[in-house]
């Protein structure tokens, strides 16, 4: 049996269904069927205000967004999708926070859902540091099929790295 290392914490009986869809070469027509669209937020001008319009909806008390980018060092093997971190320099007396988040180049080439499940989690982040329950019930808020698409994209992740 092989290993699904994107899909390891889901139920054993949703990685044999993953699985079998693997074994009937299946994979990308499942993504295909459920995920036919291309996002067209190319450049980091563009998802800035993609994430700004999202963070004014949802989160109009958090912090501010000081740079958003798609980064090319954020690979599956740092098992980072995005990023989010604040950035502290001192100006003048003052130390000031930046706050940044950087999503992976690969998503670029994404269905639009994942590009918004990557932001909106990046997102909450801004008021919840860790994953916990309050965490995703913030995402949830934002996204109400997130944890649908959280695993379509695991699957998204596996079917790339079988392409390969």
């Amino acid at each position: 049996m092989t290993p699904l290392k994107y899909l390891q914490a889901y139920p054993p009986q949703l990685q044999d269904q993953v699985r079998r869809l693997i074994d009937g070469n299946r994979l990308g027509e499942y993504l295909e069927k459920r995920y036919p669209g291309r996002h067209q937020i190319q450049s980091d001008k563009a998802l800035y205000t993609y994430v700004a319009a999202l963070k004014q909806e949802h989160l109009r008390n958090a912090p501010g967004i000081d740079k958003v980018l798609y980064d090319n060092r954020l690979d599956l093997t740092h098992r980072a999708l995005g990023l989010h971190t604040a950035v502290s320099r001192v100006q003048g007396g003052r130390l000031k926070a930046k706050k940044e988040i950087r999503v992976a180049a690969l998503f670029k080439e994404a269905a639009p859902e994942f590009l918004r499940m990557i932001v909106v989690h990046e997102l909450a982040h801004l008021k919840e540091a860790e994953h916990n329950k309050a965490f995703y019930q913030l995402c949830e808020y934002m996204l109400p099929d997130y944890h649908q698409l959280e695993f379509d994209l695991r699957i998204y992740l596996t079917w790339r790295e079988l392409a390969d």
